[in-house]
């Protein structure tokens, strides 16, 4: 769990660099690493990348409705939006949320009205801009480690 916290917090930590913070034998740790990798607790190690910088300062929830007969098409023309991150099948009030990033206002509601609204099977869309997000990183504690993890 301690090197799960460790490479959530930085990824790019070199093998030596954790292996004395957390005082583990560096062939050690590059074992467990590859352990956990190899059973999937790390799926991959990205890289997190300003996006305000690259002048995406817009980020949106949109909730849509959709005829269920549709499902396939309409999710293969949403990931085809370059500016949908995400789409995520819900139960509740709407069938998918999309995450959805642009440059301005006026590129949200042209992706929101004019590619995804016009899409065979949508039936409505609710849009919810973010205002402000405050992002918590995760906590693995020991209290959580299944022994067989490692």
């Amino acid at each position: 769990m301690k090197i799960l916290s460790e490479l959530t917090k930085d990824a790019s930590i070199s093998i030596p660099q954790l292996s004395k913070k957390l005082s583990i034998n560096s062939s050690v740790l590059y074992s467990r690493i590859k352990r956990l990798m190899k059973r999937e607790l790390i799926r991959k190690f990205t890289v997190i990348i300003n996006e305000s910088q690259l002048g995406i300062n817009i980020k949106a929830t949109v909730g849509i409705n959709r005829d269920p007969k549709l499902k396939e098409p309409i999710h293969n023309e949403l990931m085809r939006i370059p500016e949908v991150r995400s789409l995520i099948e819900v139960t509740g009030r709407f069938d998918i949320i999309l995450s959805v990033y642009a440059r301005t206002l006026e590129e949200l509601h042209k992706v929101v009205i004019e590619r995804i609204g016009k899409i065979e099977g949508i039936q409505a869309t609710e849009t919810f801009v973010e205002m402000q997000r405050t992002d918590k990183e995760p906590v693995y504690s020991i209290q959580n480690n299944p022994s067989n993890y490692l």
